[in-house]
């Protein structure tokens, strides 16, 4: 029965944690709950980057503190231990008295992994971890990847037809296919604002002017990322409006540099354009905290993540279009499909490879 009782507990951790999915970051989803006598009496979760974590807001919702002396708090994740921007919650616990704490999963996180766990078993609290631990990492699968390879979590997406086209062959400016639908372009703004970047290539750029923006949905716009081996792009580019973050890759750095010296939200970074492009790519973004990195286009680039097994997730629009001829669609390597959803006459896929189903 407790490990029903647990379970259940944890599930209301994740639902809590889920509510700041597109303000804790870099910070990671977490919910907490504390539970005297089979009743909730506190429960929190942790808002936002620099603010109190879910422990801390869970503990001050407790109305009678004394109950707290008989209570479990269940966390997501394991109470930190260090002092950071807040102090260690797993000291607030053991000054607060709490005899027993669950543990969703661990954090990976070097300056905490497994020390706030021993720090409460030091003072003599009970502690369990490993409840719904597969649901806890998933939940916060971009932090869990990054704190382990310090590099971004990489999610490809791309729309086809139904005969497996991403697009006709047509010039720069032309009209792309009408592949997706209102709500399936929702969903699309709705994951950007998930992900902290958004990658695209030079013909992606120059053929469909894309602004990467959310547009279509409430949440913070990722950083634009954008290859440009030879400076081809125009300035004139929505990329280059200056209104979001955008982080410009090239081969020539002085040559591009002057372009945008007066707009201070563009960034020129020069890596070799070579077989090792998409790594060098991957490491840049890391050094920067980027945990997360959607890749939209084109088909090439979007293949070479797949050659190269640089991915970790992939979500496939399937439309009801029929285009018989044009630019092919990717073709998934390893993977395994996770869900599938529908929206009007589109369908929605969602991969991942073999290799990361662990996260």
């Amino acid at each position: 029965m407790e490990d029903i009782k647990d379970k259940q507990y944890m599930e209301r951790c994740l639902q809590l944690a889920r509510m700041a999915k597109r303000t804790a970051r870099p910070n990671p989803m977490v919910g907490a709950v504390v539970v005297c006598d089979g009743k909730i009496i506190g429960e929190g979760y942790h808002r936002k980057c620099g603010e109190p974590h879910a422990e801390v807001n869970a503990i001050r919702s407790v109305r009678d503190k004394s109950l707290l002396k008989k209570s479990t708090i269940y966390v997501s994740l394991e109470p930190c231990s260090h002092y950071g921007k807040t102090p260690p919650c797993s000291e607030l616990i053991i000054q607060s008295g709490i005899p027993r704490v669950v543990v969703g999963s661990l954090d990976p996180f070097p300056q905490v992994s497994g020390r706030g766990v021993r720090m409460l078993r030091e003072a003599g609290v009970d502690v369990k971890v490993g409840v719904l631990e597969k649901e806890c990492i998933e939940l916060n699968r971009f932090f869990m990847h990054f704190q382990q390879e310090k590099l971004p979590y990489v999610v490809l997406k791309w729309a086809q037809s139904r005969d497996t086209y991403i697009d006709v062959h047509r010039e720069e400016f032309e009209n792309a296919a009408s592949i997706s639908n209102s709500l399936t372009q929702t969903r699309v703004h709705k994951l950007r604002s998930e992900v902290q970047a958004i990658l695209v290539g030079t013909e992606t750029a120059l053929k469909d002017n894309p602004s990467l923006s959310v547009r279509y949905w409430a949440g913070t716009d990722p950083v634009r990322v954008v290859l440009d081996r030879h400076g081809r792009l125009p300035q004139n580019l929505k990329l280059f409006d200056n209104t979001i973050q955008t982080i410009v890759f090239t081969e020539n750095k002085e040559a591009l540099l002057p372009r945008f010296l007066n707009k201070e939200k563009i960034e020129v970074k020069q890596i070799a354009f070579d077989d090792t492009l998409l790594k060098q790519l991957l490491v840049e973004l890391g050094k920067l905290s980027i945990q997360s990195l959607l890749v939209e286009g084109g088909a090439q680039l979007l293949q070479s993540f797949i050659d190269q097994n640089l991915w970790d997730y992939a979500q496939i629009e399937t439309g009801d279009l029929i285009l018989k001829d044009g630019v092919k669609a990717p073709v998934l390597k390893n993977a395994f499909l996770i869900d599938t959803v529908f929206y009007q006459n589109n369908q929605i896929s969602y991969f991942k490879p073999n290799v990361c189903c662990d996260l």
